[in-house]
């Protein structure tokens, strides 16, 4: 007798059920993302797994030929990413069965997302909205030199900063993501820019894909922003160094100049994101410079 709780459809000419993410081999999931060209190490799908929840489609024989993951970040509010299915099975609609599951198990939460340009009428069919570019780049880095300067006091950050920097983070996102900042923070190494005692702006880098990736980063003003990224580009010159950024302007202009060359475009979209925000958005309130990666937002 079939369990009902398993969900399962007829796709091309073989069916295919929907499991758990996490009970799947990780060299499956990695082998997926080779498959449409993501940059993602077996390493980036674990600390994903770790922190979020997702499903996969597969076959009959236990193959993963599609994925789908969603990081709560609150009771209403949650990022969705990781959303890939086969190039054999991108036409068949495993794309939206994915997505579907997945809203479903994220109930009335504001949901935002990335969209590739391959999957942003999917995601319209759904109904989610555009709200701004995100700005792919990435690159060899070039070493700033001395044109990089601070206001304040930049150093290293330290766990007895995590409180400060869960609530900076919080401040420019939109709502408070302290298990991922807490995870990213012993894992990267982090640079802060403080005024008073009081942290202003903040840049970690980590291990991610073809080599580092800077995010997330926060700060009032380009210059801030400019001042705590600059250290991880030094370090990192001649390297490939990657920051994904809605920012345009003299932020822009210096990941040119240092390296980070635009690579690609893509869109962030919402689903029902007129819920207030416990965090609101203010010219008071910091900025999000860079987002710790697509998937995470």
């Amino acid at each position: 007798m079939e369990d009902p709780g398993v969900e399962s459809r007829i796709v091309d000419v073989f069916e295919m059920q929907l499991a758990d993410i996490g009970s799947v081999d990780l060299g499956q999931l990695l082998a997926l993302s080779i498959a449409v060209q993501w940059p993602h190490r077996a390493e980036d799908w674990e600390f994903m797994r770790g922190i979020g929840r997702g499903v996969v489609a597969l076959d009959e024989i236990g193959r993963v030929l599609g994925a789908a993951m969603w990081f709560p970040y609150s009771d209403g509010f949650a990022a969705v990413g990781m959303v890939i299915t086969s190039p054999r099975l991108q036409a068949l609609g495993t794309g939206q069965w994915l997505m579907k599951r997945v809203m479903a198990e994220c109930g009335d939460r504001v949901l935002r997302l990335n969209a590739t340009r391959a999957a942003y009428r999917l995601y319209r069919s759904l109904d989610f909205k555009r709200e701004q570019t995100l700005f792919q780049c990435q690159g060899e880095a070039i070493d700033p030199g001395t044109a990089v300067a601070g206001t304040g006091d930049i150093h290293e950050l330290t766990g007895s900063e995590l409180p400060a920097l869960i609530e900076l983070d919080a401040s420019a996102y939109g709502v408070q993501r302290s298990e991922l900042m807490t995870a990213l923070l012993a894992q990267s190494r982090s640079f802060g820019l403080f005024r008073a005692g009081q942290l202003a702006a903040f840049a970690l880098c980590r291990r991610f894909g073809r080599g580092h990736v800077v995010g997330p980063v926060v700060a009032s003003c380009d210059s801030d922003a400019i001042a705590v990224v600059a250290p991880h580009v030094a370090a990192h010159a001649g390297q490939f160094l990657r920051l994904d950024t809605h920012q345009t302007g003299e932020f822009r202009d210096f990941l040119a100049r240092a390296g980070l060359d635009l690579f690609d475009a893509i869109t962030t979209m919402s689903l029902r994101n007129d819920v207030k925000s416990a965090y609101p958005r203010g010219h008071d309130r910091p900025t999000s410079y860079g987002v710790v990666s697509q998937a995470f937002g």
